[in-house]
């Protein structure tokens, strides 16, 4: 199987295994909490997981451009193996902070653009229980953000697909409370591996 940096190549879905996923994740969370809001990236793909997150709960969708996949300009639709050819795609996974896609965006725009969408949804709904689904450097970006991580170290964290990391904001300092946990497997876990 190819894998592909899909980027924000328009007509990308959810696979079987994703649909699988995104449905473990909505029904696990339905018994966890009450949700006041569900607000996605526009990309079909986090549509699909943002509404197997909210019709359990009965709540509409909102869709956010601020949490939109990172323009990777002229490498989207590439396969993962043609870029892994290129040094600047190397160099590019090893400097994050001073690199960047061929007409895409930097690590830093990246993670303003993620963190004002953050912090201007968190004033929105203020008190609220909000699932914010994004995609997994988005949501790397501002991990390192919060957690006072470099860019350069973004491979250090992983983020599964359909998994949860729960941040709290309003408190004085924002607090991180989960990272990467999944739920789809049957057994709610921290992915290791």
């Amino acid at each position: 199987m190819t894998r592909v940096l899909y980027g924000r190549t328009p007509g990308v879905h959810l696979n079987s295994e994703g649909y699988r996923e995104a449905q473990k994740l909505g029904e696990a969370l339905k018994m966890k909490c009450d949700l006041d809001a569900v607000i996605s990236s526009p990309l079909e793909r986090a549509i699909e997981t943002a509404r197997f997150v909210a019709d359990p709960q009965s709540i509409a969708v909102s869709i956010d451009e601020g949490l939109n996949e990172i323009d990777f300009g002229g490498w989207a639709g590439k396969s993962l193996s043609e870029l892994h050819e290129l040094l600047e795609w190397r160099e590019y996974n090893r400097l994050r902070s001073v690199m960047r896609p061929p007409h895409g965006e930097s690590a830093l725009e990246v993670q303003a653009r993620a963190w004002s969408t953050l912090v201007r949804i968190a004033a929105a709904h203020q008190d609220s229980i909000v699932a914010v689904v994004t995609h997994g450097d988005v949501i790397r970006y501002l991990l390192i953000l919060l957690l006072g991580m470099p860019l350069d170290h973004i491979l250090r964290l992983e983020i599964a697909p359909a998994s949860i990391s729960e941040i709290v904001l309003g408190t004085d300092q924002p607090i991180v409370r989960t990272v990467n946990k999944t739920i789809w497997s049957g057994v709610e876990s921290e992915r290791s591996d």
